[in-house]
């Protein structure tokens, strides 16, 4: 389709432009998800109904301010934007967008090559090839800039005319493995407070793909560095100077960072955090931007918790509260409800597994218990509660003990012994034989139900009530334990704990359902 598409704009559109990403990636020898056109505005919708008609297209219009049409082709499932020249013509257009590298331009009349990948139910992937150089628009140096690998600003208004664009640096950078040229940081810096005027779902968008790429880390940070991360987060700011005696300089916001380092590392390693449970785990961390945003924002009430009980800092609750905090600024940033309820849930309980460590032996009754409360949010969370741990040694140690965090659950007292690093090393066999446990001996972490709530009743001879369901979790737990197996040894179980109890069990009832006297 790519000769006869290249064919086709020329004769239907020889006046646009290619513009915008598809030059930028093509000129990098990547595929790009769409075309950009750029033209004069009167043309845009005539052009977009000729070319809907060309390529039998479903064409829309996606901005009538801007005049912006979008077609998808219905084969290919290829996408074309035609968007009017911001300005009176190509030039003022060009000058107007935000980076170099993104401000280049390509006559659709020039001489091309046009690659199309289409795959059934996936959205094409496109390439301009054999672009030639002395038909290419490039009025900033965005070639140089594209050979240097680096992102500059295509004019100094570039943040104020949209503050967004300052998340986008970061983005792209993380994308393109582009770096961040002095002049582009030292702006940021300067605009960083213009970013709360950025609508709640853009944010999102630039920060979920960021977090998708395997780069976030290195751009979070220099986004802190900035100060654009605080701008964005200023929940976090009172983390810079909280629990310095702990995590050093830069308190807890420090730890926060290099939790989101050890949770990057993880997401891309999970073959050796996990290797025998790897390919399970891969398709619970599937979504890697809902794991970076839960570890960025995991501690953000220890600020307000932080309280010296005698020598020692605590922060009591902070999960919980921390929890209640996440939930606002995911609101505020238009994250589904689904999405808010895993991340809180995650951030919530993520100490349970380390209230389990206390423990010398995990039971089976205690990993029933954690993986029940939790549902959904247990094993998101017992990733998040790796980074955590292995935050607080180095790269070096976090290595020679990583072999180790498979092997049996090492005693407390042995732990002690070699400090920090064995605290750690035990904490993360607890996650191993947390996860043992769920995908080894999954019966007993989540029980078949032998009975059901009239099988309660019907056996003790009572009405429904909260007593049923305390008496099926009964059953359940005695499952766990290997106590009973099958529905009969259940009923037995159930008339053997609690016949004694139903008398009261029916008095209580039906003294509930008495009319009370006026």
């Amino acid at each position: 389709m790519g000769a006869a598409l290249a064919d086709i704009l020329r004769q239907s559109v020889p006046d646009a432009y290619y513009v915008g990403g598809a030059v930028r990636d093509s000129l990098l020898k990547k595929s790009s998800g769409d075309i950009d056109l750029a033209l004069p505005k009167e043309r845009v919708k005539p052009a977009a109904l000729a070319l809907s008609k060309a390529l039998k297209a479903a064409a829309f219009e996606m901005d009538a301010q801007f005049g912006v049409w979008r077609l998808v082709t219905r084969k290919e499932n290829l996408q074309i934007d035609l968007t009017a020249f911001q300005g009176k013509n190509l030039k003022e257009d060009l000058l107007r967008r935000d980076f170099t590298c993104n401000a280049l331009a390509y006559p659709v009349t020039a001489p091309i090559t046009l690659q199309i990948k289409a795959a059934k139910g996936q959205k094409a992937q496109i390439r301009l090839k054999n672009l030639q150089k002395k038909f290419l628009i490039d009025l900033k140096g965005g070639l140089a800039d594209l050979s240097a690998r680096r992102i500059r600003l295509n004019s100094p208004r570039v943040f104020t005319e949209d503050p967004l664009r300052m998340l986008r640096v970061f983005r792209h950078a993380a994308e393109l493995k582009f770096s961040v040229s002095p002049a582009v940081l030292k702006q940021i810096k300067k605009d960083a407070p213009l970013i709360v005027r950025s609508a709640g779902e853009r944010v999102q968008e630039e920060l979920k793909r960021l977090f998708n790429t395997p780069r976030a880390d290195e751009n979070i940070r220099l986004m802190e560095k900035t100060g654009l991360l605080t701008a964005l987060f200023p929940e976090l700011e009172p983390q810079r100077t909280c629990a310095e005696c702990y995590y050093g300089k830069g308190g807890v916001l420090k730890h926060t960072l290099d939790c989101l380092k050890r949770e990057e590392w993880l997401l891309e390693n999970l073959d050796k955090a996990f290797p025998k449970y790897h390919k399970k785990l891969a398709a619970v961390a599937e979504d890697k931007a809902l794991f970076k945003m839960a570890v960025l924002l995991h501690d953000v009430a220890k600020p307000a918790t932080a309280k010296m009980v005698g020598e020692r800092l605590r922060f009591f609750y902070h999960e919980q509260k921390g929890a209640c905090m996440a939930r606002e600024i995911l609101e505020r940033l238009h994250y589904s409800k689904a999405e808010s309820r895993l991340i809180c849930a995650m951030i919530g309980e993520h100490l349970r597994p380390s209230n389990l460590a206390s423990n010398d032996v995990i039971t089976d009754r205690g990993a029933y218990k954690f993986f029940r409360d939790l549902g959904e949010a247990a094993l998101p969370m017992l990733l998040l509660c790796w980074a955590d741990y292995t935050s607080y040694i180095s790269d070096a140690q976090l290595k020679r003990i990583l072999p180790k965090s498979g092997e049996t659950l090492m005693s407390i007292e042995k732990a002690k012994k070699t400090a920090n690093v064995g605290k750690t090393l035990r904490h993360m066999q607890v996650l191993s034989l947390l996860l043992k446990k769920y995908f080894d001996s999954p019966k007993k972490i989540k029980p078949s139900k032998l009975v059901d709530g009239r099988d309660i009743m019907d056996a003790l001879g009572i009405a429904p009530s909260p007593k049923v369901g305390e008496i099926l979790e009964a059953v359940a737990l005695a499952q766990v334990e290997g106590e009973v197996s099958s529905r009969a040894e259940a009923l037995d179980f159930v008339r053997r704990k609690f016949a004694a109890h139903a008398p009261q069990v029916s008095a209580a009832v039906n003294t509930a359902k008495k009319p009370a006297h006026k």
